[in-house]
Parts: C-alpha cells; sequence; structure tokens
C-alpha cells in the first residue's frame, strides 16, 4: 500500500514538474514576444527610456545604453588580435580587420571601386551623384564630407590649429603645415622617377615632369620662360640680398620678405 502511494506521488510530481517547465516556457516565449513589440513600438514612438547617468543622453535599448556607457568608463573589450587595437563594438573590430585582410567587400555599382566599409562606399557615391549635404551656415558653399566643412570653416573663425614649432607660423589644416616643415628639414619626398631630382611638392614635381614629357605653349614668350628650367638662367636679381630668380613674379613674391617699405619702393619704381 505504501509502495501505491509513493509511486502516486512519483507520478504526481513529475506531471507537477512537466506542467511547471511547459508553463516557464511559455511564460518566456510571451515575454520575448512582448519585448519585441515594445522595440517595435519605440521606433514610431521615438521613445528611449534608458537614459545615461552621466551625460543624460538617452536610448531606445537598454543595449545601446550599454555600449555608450563605455564612452565613460573607457573600456574597449574587443581587441585586434594583430596590431593590439581595442574597440568598444564588436563591429568596429570587424571593419577594422579588413585593414588586416584587405577584403573590401561593398563595391561602387557605377565604377568598380571597391571598399572595406558600407559608409565609405557612400561617402564615394557623392563623386558620382554630386551630393555635398554638409553647407557653410557663413556662406552657403556646400561640401560632400563633414572634415571638408569643419577646416572651410576656419576661414570665417580664422581659426588656426597647427603651429610650426620652429617658426611659429601657424596653418589652417595639417597637410600644409607638413609641407611648410620641410622648408626648414630640407626633406624632399618626391622623386622624379625619371631623373632622379627630388622635390619638397609633389605640385613642382609636376610641373618638372613636363621637362621629360614636353610641354607646348600658344606664345613664344612662354616658351623662352619655360626654357629657364632647363639653362638654369635666372636673370631677375633681388637688390637687397642678391639672390637671382627665373621669372619676374617669383622675385615680386620674394620682395615681401624683405621689409614692407622696401617691397612698396620697389612696386611703384621697377620697369614696366
Amino acid at each position: 500500500m505504501a509502495l501505491k502511494e509513493e509511486g502516486q506521488n512519483l507520478n504526481e510530481a513529475k506531471e507537477k514538474d512537466q506542467y511547471m517547465r511547459q508553463k516557464s516556457f511559455s511564460c518566456s516565449q510571451t515575454e520575448k514576444t512582448s519585448s519585441q513589440k515594445r522595440t517595435q513600438k519605440r521606433i514610431h514612438t521615438g521613445e528611449k527610456p534608458f537614459t545615461c547617468q552621466q551625460c543624460g543622453k538617452s536610448f531606445d535599448l537598454q543595449g545601446n545604453l550599454k555600449v555608450h556607457m563605455r564612452i565613460h568608463t573607457g573600456e574597449s573589450p574587443y581587441t585586434c588580435q594583430r596590431c593590439g587595437i581595442s574597440f568598444r563594438q564588436k563591429g568596429n573590430l570587424n571593419n577594422h580587420m579588413r585593414i588586416h585582410t584587405g577584403e573590401k567587400p561593398f563595391t561602387c555599382p557605377q565604377c568598380g571601386k571597391n571598399f572595406n566599409q558600407d559608409g565609405n562606399l557612400k561617402v564615394h557615391m557623392r563623386i558620382h551623384s554630386g551630393e555635398k549635404p554638409y553647407i557653410c551656415s557663413q556662406c552657403g558653399k556646400s561640401f560632400d564630407l563633414h572634415g571638408n566643412l569643419k577646416v572651410h570653416m576656419r576661414i570665417h573663425t580664422g581659426e588656426s590649429p597647427y603651429t610650426c614649432q620652429t617658426c611659429g607660423v601657424s596653418f589652417t589644416q595639417k597637410g600644409h603645415l607638413n609641407s611648410h616643415v620641410r622648408v626648414h628639414s630640407g626633406e624632399k619626398p618626391y622623386k622624379c622617377q625619371q631623373c632622379g631630382k627630388s622635390f619638397d611638392l609633389q605640385g613642382n614635381l609636376k610641373v618638372h615632369m613636363r621637362i621629360h614629357t614636353g610641354v607646348s605653349f600658344k606664345q613664344k614668350g612662354s616658351l623662352n620662360r619655360h626654357m629657364g628650367i632647363h639653362t638654369g638662367e635666372k636673370p631677375f636679381n633681388c637688390q637687397q640680398c642678391g639672390k637671382s630668380f627665373s621669372r619676374k613674379g617669383i622675385l615680386n613674391d620674394h620682395m615681401r620678405i624683405h621689409m614692407p617699405t622696401v617691397w612698396e619702393e620697389f612696386r611703384y619704381t621697377r620697369k614696366p
């Protein structure tokens, strides 16, 4: 009799356990569906119930808030195994890995050029579409990149954040500072593959290449001036320091180095 009661108790317990597991499973599914509906609803309502306690920025998903918090904590849990750079999001690490693998899965439908990130392709497409979504509020000029607008705004603000440590001259763009520094260092990184001559600016190399490719001129005077490149002739002399130049215009620019009063005198006394 006792064995029979024990068996019944075991069966009841088993049935109860199965019921509870089924109930638990059903509740999990219901909660999941309910959560998905709430998330979908926020897309339409714009509701952002998860707020950062540090800066007050709000998010529609708790996961997005969690990722955002890494800005404040400095946490970067996703690390590249090749170069050691760390990222706050796994997607950013995946994008970075294409630098090492060379993978470029995003292709321009217009010209066939490939890119390692979808964002880079979108920016590239503006070349074909002519789209320039970043507009200067001061003068109305448009730009394809936000960075270009930022640099342009320095014309209006007068900001020149890149300063030469040797002479103190400031520039609006880092590239301009890099070119300027070569005046002091004497570096000439642009080398002619034809004759080996080196230049500090790429534009100067481009002008030089005309010697090898051949250049035509509409006027004889332009040809005569050009020939000075080959002959080395420099007929225009600075009366202040004795430096010589191949063109009068270059001498005119050079004169600004000397005192402004000298420059003004030179302007009005030089022969036409």
